[in-house]
């Protein structure tokens, strides 16, 4: 297994992982969103070698857009990964049908679904955000 946090948001939930799969190998794909368009952009990705040979858990708090999600898919199998899973602990419905309708084959796992994204492409009501969150910035 292989544990894929987008960063930063995601590495919140890779110890949780790791505490049940203690021998999971940990990649990182690091993703911002341009805050007019929402559209992710790939600054960083290391994956676990050799990655076609793994089940890999892509792991964010925040399933939105679903914008980073298909992003982080995409390049993982551009690099050879095909038994992936997503894992999120929010999601708004227009994240997980863009990300099922990209990429039907990736089994995608909410803790919660809520209602709706807003105009600035937030879910609501959400939590806000949840890199701040977990660790603490502004």
């Amino acid at each position: 297994m292989a544990v894929v946090p987008i960063l930063r948001a995601g590495l919140g939930m890779v110890n949780g992982i790791l505490a049940l799969v203690p021998s999971a190998k940990v990649g990182h794909i690091g993703l911002y969103r341009d805050e007019e368009t929402h559209e992710p952009h790939e600054y960083y990705c290391k994956l676990p070698d050799p990655i076609d040979q793994r089940t890999i858990v892509v792991t964010d708090p925040m399933l939105a857009t679903g914008g980073s999600a298909v992003a982080a898919i995409d390049f993982i199998k551009q690099h050879g990964g095909k038994s992936i899973k997503f894992m999120c602990i929010i999601a708004a419905p227009e994240g997980v049908e863009r990300l099922h309708k990209a990429h039907p084959d990736v089994q995608i796992y909410v803790g919660h679904l809520d209602r709706c994204l807003n105009e600035n492409a937030y879910i609501c009501p959400g939590l806000g955000d949840a890199g701040d969150r977990i660790f603490g910035t502004k």
